[in-house]
């Protein structure tokens, strides 16, 4: 049986094969929508749906698509962009990369009960998921 929620999830979306692992509490505020820019030192070269996993946890938190990279950012064009990193009232005086990056994500959906996954051993920024980690993200409930 096809849960009714995974039109929701994967809806113009092919199923998300990949994990970017944030570190909390900066994933949860990802799939609940409170923070749009993921700052990374490298620029992301992949588009498309990906799952959210809490680094540290071995569970996949929800989902959302990465759309776009912006940067390398100035420092003022960083500290503008605060609401959307998840800092509304963070003002620095220095980036936190040489060059700053801002993943632009979207259509976030949060698990109501994290989907655990097997961490490999040395992955630190990206998973790519197991065919049952995907399967148990179907069948997960999101709000």
């Amino acid at each position: 049986m096809v849960p009714d929620n995974q039109f929701l999830l994967f809806d113009s979306l092919s199923e998300p094969r990949k994990g970017l692992i944030i570190r909390q509490p900066w994933a949860a505020m990802v799939v609940s929508g409170a923070k749009t820019w993921e700052i990374r030192g490298v620029r992301a070269r992949f588009r498309g749906p990906i799952a959210i996993i809490a680094g540290g946890t071995g569970t996949v938190v929800g989902l959302c698509e990465l759309v776009d990279c912006l940067g390398p950012l100035s420092l003022a064009r960083y500290n503008s962009g605060r609401c959307l990193r998840g800092s509304p009232h963070e003002m620095v005086e220095t980036l936190p990369y040489q060059n700053t990056y801002a993943w632009v994500m979207t259509r976030p959906r949060k698990f109501l009960h994290p989907v655990p996954y097997p961490h490999p051993k040395g992955a630190v920024i990206w998973v790519n998921l197991p065919d049952e980690t995907r399967q148990a993200m179907l069948e997960a409930d999101t709000r």
